[in-house]
């Protein structure tokens, strides 16, 4: 039979596939399992560190590629072209060395489209071509013994998988080609006229930005307006209660007027005119999908996106936690069953004990037909006992006791309340109270009680008992209140924000689709975007709240108008990438696509970005990255990375000033100081032509036009 392979995605994975067998020996590059029923001969086991293989940057295909310059654009390779990952060359050498012995390979990384581009792009840089070794795939969503080898013993064909690997490519190239090209047309175009940055274009970080800069718009340009409405507090036997009548006008006098027409007052005696009181319930959540926990737990504790998927990763590597990678909130009747099975360990796991409502399958939590490649988020048969509980992370029993409570409630009773609403009437103006009163608990009893804001406090009031007909003595008042901008998004937000993002869209055929896909990236993917927007200092996160900086200010104006601005753009990749899954598509149409589009980018940006806005855009970021002012044209001193330099450069300024002097780095804030007409503070180590080594001041001489050491008196 010969050599059988399996690759993991990574360490951590490979070493869990290993514990569910028997051991032969381990090496720093592989695990190889003693013969058993599934593994007649035995099994190699080896592994990536997530990409082995990426693709090769521009400069590595043409030498003038290395350097932007606008008249190198487009950038299309004829062919594209991959290369090792430098950091993991002994990695891929030993799973080079494997491929090339096995006879049977079976691909077990993360079963999505990311995963099967990771195993076969690191298949093909092995230099295969068409061998008659079999490929399996391994499809499993828990890493518990049983679920490992249970999916070792059904394995896929890699019919599926193949086309896949197709879909995740063509994506894969698409991004490189618009971010190599639109990132390089941008950058190069603003800094023509000033700007002293570069920019990151990406088809999905790029709308995602945009959609939080829109946002803060609407609340930057957002007027507060009055308006006024009429409300009363009654005094009844059994207590007090507010009620407000339903009117709500922009004018105090219309307000007034209508008291006036009631001969109201202030003072005045109300009739219970109804009592109506009806009984509620309230169904548990649906179990956790990875964006429902990035949610809840952003808005419990402020743990961002990456952290949560960091922290479900860990869970998932510890068999506690099934797969986290998932967009889906059904399980199938089989996780249900050991689920059921199970129950009372999980009950004690929180310290709570109930009798279930049901041990029934509910269609809100158990449905197969909506389970595809994942199932939610839910505990494994592997429950960790107190004392290994204990050895977790704070973060780590948050997220976990947050997952096994939500799986709880779907076996729990409904919350339960009585909604109570007293029609009052004053002089024959009605005025509504509404107000409830907890029966049971339910399903909320497995989680800590929420904080309620002064609102929401006021609509779930208890009122007092009062009968129909009773009278009650009011004290009625106009109440004027102010209309309120959106909220701006917490970093929690920014997750639904990406998978809603249909709605700002006209297109009919767009919104469908985005709806379909669940918006820009996946659940995989959208906290990387979130991170990365981060690191380039697009967005920044100042007490969970999420705001545009002044660079990301300058990108949303650039590409204003564009698909790059729009999650259209993401709809149309997907609905092609999706046909070339299925089989029905073809790469080099969609490729051609993207090269069509990148060539009218080109073509249509120069003309776009010679707008007003996007240049007080620019110059309020050369005041905000000043220095100090020129003294040639008064213009803003910028830190050019080799050099200081004057922002007016485009209008002919020539004045720069050396970042590097006599040996020394003149740091930012001594050049303040020379530019202020000061001299530094005491600087030393300075280097003679002569090689002497020297301490001096600096100061720059406005007649000679440079720098001049000034040495220490005495």
């Amino acid at each position: 039979m010969g050599l059988t392979l399996i690759m993991a995605e990574k360490p951590s994975q490979a070493r869990s596939y290993a514990d569910a067998f028997d051991v032969k020996n381990k090496t720093k590059t592989y695990i190889e399992l003693k013969p058993c029923s599934i593994f007649p001969e035995g099994a190699t086991i080896t592994w990536g560190v997530g990409h082995l293989v990426s693709l090769k940057m521009p400069g590595e295909y043409k030498e003038e590629w290395q350097m932007w310059n606008l008249k190198n654009l487009p950038i299309f390779p004829d062919t594209f072209e991959y290369k090792v990952s430098s950091n993991v060359k002994d990695q891929f050498k030993a799973v080079k060395k494997l491929f090339d012995a096995a006879t049977t390979l079976i691909n077990a990384c993360d079963v999505d489209r990311e995963g099967s581009n990771i195993f076969y792009s690191t298949l093909y840089m092995t230099g295969y071509k068409n061998s008659q070794k079999p490929i399996k795939r391994l499809w499993i969503n828990s890493l518990e013994r049983d679920e490992v080898k249970k999916g070792f013993t059904k394995l896929l064909d890699n019919q599926k998988d193949i086309l896949m690997y197709e879909e995740a490519k063509a994506r894969q190239q698409a991004d490189w080609l618009v971010g190599m090209n639109a990132s390089q047309l941008y950058t190069l175009l603003l800094q023509q006229k000033g700007y002293s940055g570069s920019l990151s274009i990406g088809r999905v970080q790029s709308p995602t930005v945009y959609l939080i800069y829109q946002r803060q718009k609407e609340i930057d340009n957002f007027v507060t307006q009055p308006f006024f409405e009429i409300e009363a507090t009654f005094t009844a036997e059994q207590g007090y209660y507010k009620g407000k009548a339903n009117v709500k006008e922009d004018a105090k006098e219309k307000v007034q007027a209508l008291l006036d027409q009631y001969r109201i007052a202030g003072k005045e005696q109300g009739v219970v005119a109804s009592v109506e009181k009806n009984e509620k319930r309230k169904k548990a959540s649906k179990l956790h999908s990875l964006s429902t926990l990035q949610s809840k737990a952003n808005k419990q504790w402020k743990y961002s996106p990456k952290k949560v998927l960091d922290i479900v990763q860990r869970l998932y590597d510890k068999k506690v936690l099934s797969y986290p990678r998932t967009d889906c909130n059904y399980i199938t009747d089989s996780e249900f069953a050991y689920l059921k099975d199970n129950l009372k360990e999980y009950q004690c796991v929180l310290q709570v004990e109930f009798t279930p409502k049901t041990l029934e399958p509910n269609k809100r939590f158990v449905d197969g037909a909506k389970v595809e490649e994942h199932y939610a988020i839910i505990p494994t048969k592997t429950i960790p006992s107190e004392k290994t509980l204990q050895s977790f992370s704070d973060e780590e029993r948050n997220i976990y006791r947050e997952v096994v409570a939500t799986m709880l409630g779907m076996f729990h009773e409904d919350y339960i309340y009585e909604e109570t609403t007293i029609l009052t009437h004053v002089n024959g103006l009605p005025f509504k109270s509404t107000g409830k009163t907890e029966k049971v608990k339910g399903w909320q009893t497995l989680f800590p009680a929420k904080k309620q804001d002064k609102e929401e406090k006021e609509k779930e009031a208890v009122l007092p008992n009062v009968s129909e007909k009773e009278t009650v003595q009011g004290d009625i008042r106009i109440k004027e209140r102010k209309t309120k901008p959106p909220k701006p998004y917490s970093e929690g937000q920014l997750i639904n924000m990406m998978k809603t993002c249909g709605k700002h869209v006209e297109q009919d055929e767009d919104v469908e689709i985005l709806k379909e896909i669940e918006g820009l990236g996946t659940e995989a993917t959208r906290s990387g975007i979130i991170e990365r927007i981060k690191q380039q200092k697009y967005v920044e996160i100042k007490k969970n709240v999420a705001t545009v900086t002044d660079k990301g200010k300058i990108l949303c104006e650039a590409i204003e108008g564009t698909l790059l601005s729009s999650p259209t753009m993401t709809a149309k990749w997907e609905s092609y990438l999706t046909k070339i899954g299925k089989g029905e598509g073809a790469s080099h149409v969609f490729m051609d696509k993207i090269k069509q589009f990148i060539q009218q980018q080109i073509h249509e940006t120069p003309d776009k970005l010679n707008g007003k806005e996007i240049q007080e855009k620019i110059q309020t970021q050369q005041h905000a990255n000043s220095i100090g002012r020129c003294p040639l044209c008064n213009g803003d001193i910028q830190d050019k990375g080799k050099f200081y330099g004057c922002s007016g450069y485009k209008d002919g300024c020539t004045f720069t000033l050396p970042k590097r002097f006599l040996g020394k780095t003149i740091s930012a804030a001594n050049m303040k100081k020379i530019l202020a007409g000061s001299k530094t503070s005491l600087i030393k180590g300075f280097k003679s032509k002569k090689g002497k080594t020297f301490n001096a001041y600096l100061r720059y001489d406005s007649n000679e036009g440079r720098l001049k050491p000034e040495f220490q008196k005495g």
